[in-house]
Protein backbone atom coordinates (compact mmCIF):
# COMPACT_ATOMS: atom_id res chain seq x y z
CA UNK A 1 0.00 0.00 0.00
CA UNK A 2 1.28 3.50 -0.55
CA UNK A 3 2.10 6.10 1.79
CA UNK A 4 -1.29 7.96 1.78
CA UNK A 5 -3.28 4.59 2.63
CA UNK A 6 -0.69 3.63 5.35
CA UNK A 7 -1.03 7.28 7.05
CA UNK A 8 -4.67 6.89 7.27
CA UNK A 9 -4.77 3.20 8.35
CA UNK A 10 -2.03 4.10 11.06
CA UNK A 11 -2.99 7.67 11.92
CA UNK A 12 0.16 8.66 11.41
CA UNK A 13 1.09 11.67 8.95
CA UNK A 14 3.05 10.71 6.05
CA UNK A 15 5.24 13.68 6.62
CA UNK A 16 6.28 11.27 10.07
CA UNK A 17 6.47 8.65 8.71
CA UNK A 18 9.20 9.65 6.18
CA UNK A 19 10.58 11.53 9.19
CA UNK A 20 10.77 7.92 11.32
CA UNK A 21 12.06 5.87 8.11
CA UNK A 22 15.24 9.29 7.81
CA UNK A 23 15.92 8.49 11.59
CA UNK A 24 15.80 4.32 11.65
CA UNK A 25 12.69 4.06 13.53
CA UNK A 26 11.22 2.20 11.15
CA UNK A 27 12.41 0.39 8.20
CA UNK A 28 12.99 1.71 4.74
CA UNK A 29 10.16 0.25 2.46
CA UNK A 30 10.64 -1.41 -0.73
CA UNK A 31 9.79 0.94 -4.05
CA UNK A 32 7.51 -0.12 -6.88
CA UNK A 33 8.75 0.61 -10.39
CA UNK A 34 7.75 4.30 -10.72
CA UNK A 35 9.59 4.76 -6.87
CA UNK A 36 6.47 5.16 -4.38
CA UNK A 37 7.22 3.73 -1.33
CA UNK A 38 5.54 0.34 -0.73
CA UNK A 39 4.11 -0.75 2.60
CA UNK A 40 2.63 -3.52 4.13
CA UNK A 41 0.36 -4.09 7.14
CA UNK A 42 3.04 -4.92 9.63
CA UNK A 43 4.13 -1.26 8.57
CA UNK A 44 0.83 -0.01 9.90
CA UNK A 45 1.32 -2.36 12.75
CA UNK A 46 4.63 -0.69 14.09
CA UNK A 47 3.22 2.71 13.23
CA UNK A 48 -0.01 2.19 15.44
CA UNK A 49 2.76 1.06 17.93
CA UNK A 50 4.86 4.49 17.37
CA UNK A 51 2.32 6.55 17.79
CA UNK A 52 0.53 4.91 21.06
CA UNK A 53 3.93 5.30 22.73
CA UNK A 54 4.44 8.79 22.39
CA UNK A 55 0.84 9.32 23.36
CA UNK A 56 1.91 8.17 25.94
CA UNK A 57 5.18 10.29 25.92
CA UNK A 58 7.61 8.28 25.42
CA UNK A 59 10.68 9.76 23.63
CA UNK A 60 12.25 8.74 20.19
CA UNK A 61 14.58 6.98 21.84
CA UNK A 62 12.84 5.05 24.23
CA UNK A 63 10.38 4.11 21.38
CA UNK A 64 13.24 2.36 19.58
CA UNK A 65 13.89 0.66 22.66
CA UNK A 66 10.99 -0.54 22.97
CA UNK A 67 10.40 -1.17 19.50
CA UNK A 68 13.24 -3.08 19.93
CA UNK A 69 12.01 -5.01 22.57
CA UNK A 70 8.75 -5.46 20.89
CA UNK A 71 10.09 -7.24 17.75
CA UNK A 72 12.25 -9.41 20.28
CA UNK A 73 10.34 -12.66 21.36
CA UNK A 74 13.06 -13.85 23.67
CA UNK A 75 12.67 -10.22 25.84
CA UNK A 76 12.47 -10.25 29.60
CA UNK A 77 9.20 -8.06 30.54
CA UNK A 78 11.24 -6.91 33.19
CA UNK A 79 13.48 -4.87 30.74
CA UNK A 80 9.79 -3.47 29.92
CA UNK A 81 8.84 -2.78 32.99
CA UNK A 82 12.08 -1.07 34.05
CA UNK A 83 11.59 1.08 31.15
CA UNK A 84 8.01 2.00 31.50
CA UNK A 85 8.64 2.76 35.12
CA UNK A 86 11.64 4.50 34.94
CA UNK A 87 9.66 7.00 32.24
CA UNK A 88 6.54 6.72 34.85
CA UNK A 89 9.36 8.22 37.09
CA UNK A 90 9.66 11.04 34.79
CA UNK A 91 6.26 11.89 33.93
CA UNK A 92 5.29 12.14 37.87
CA UNK A 93 8.47 14.26 38.48
CA UNK A 94 7.48 16.52 35.55
CA UNK A 95 4.01 16.74 36.72
CA UNK A 96 5.18 18.05 40.29
CA UNK A 97 7.18 20.82 38.45
CA UNK A 98 4.41 21.70 36.41
CA UNK A 99 1.99 21.86 39.88
CA UNK A 100 4.41 23.77 41.63
CA UNK A 101 4.57 26.80 38.28
CA UNK A 102 1.01 26.25 38.54
CA UNK A 103 0.84 27.24 42.34
CA UNK A 104 3.71 30.01 42.32
CA UNK A 105 1.52 31.21 38.82
CA UNK A 106 -1.78 31.41 40.83
CA UNK A 107 -0.26 33.21 43.81
CA UNK A 108 1.29 36.12 41.29
CA UNK A 109 -2.33 36.50 39.55
CA UNK A 110 -4.16 36.51 42.92
CA UNK A 111 -1.74 39.33 43.89
CA UNK A 112 -1.58 41.31 41.11
CA UNK A 113 -4.38 44.07 41.45
CA UNK A 114 -5.14 43.73 37.45
CA UNK A 115 -5.84 47.73 37.14
CA UNK A 116 -4.18 50.76 35.67
CA UNK A 117 -1.41 50.83 38.36
CA UNK A 118 1.69 50.09 36.59
CA UNK A 119 3.30 47.91 39.76
CA UNK A 120 3.08 44.52 39.15
CA UNK A 121 4.07 41.47 41.06
CA UNK A 122 4.02 39.37 37.81
CA UNK A 123 6.42 41.63 35.99
CA UNK A 124 8.58 41.79 39.59
CA UNK A 125 8.84 38.07 40.37
CA UNK A 126 10.33 37.48 37.00
CA UNK A 127 12.48 40.21 37.29
CA UNK A 128 13.87 38.47 40.70
CA UNK A 129 12.51 41.49 42.60
CA UNK A 130 10.59 41.24 45.91
CA UNK A 131 7.15 41.08 45.01
CA UNK A 132 5.72 42.35 48.24
CA UNK A 133 7.17 45.78 46.73
CA UNK A 134 5.57 45.87 43.47
CA UNK A 135 2.30 44.78 45.45
CA UNK A 136 2.34 49.28 46.99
Amino acid sequence: MNIGRVAARSGVSAKLIRHYESIGLIRKPGRNDSGYRLYNDNDVHTLRFIKRARGLGFSLEKIKHLLGLWQNRRRASQDVKRLAAAHLKELEQKIAEMQSMATTLNHLINHCHGDGRPDCPILADLAGESSDAACH
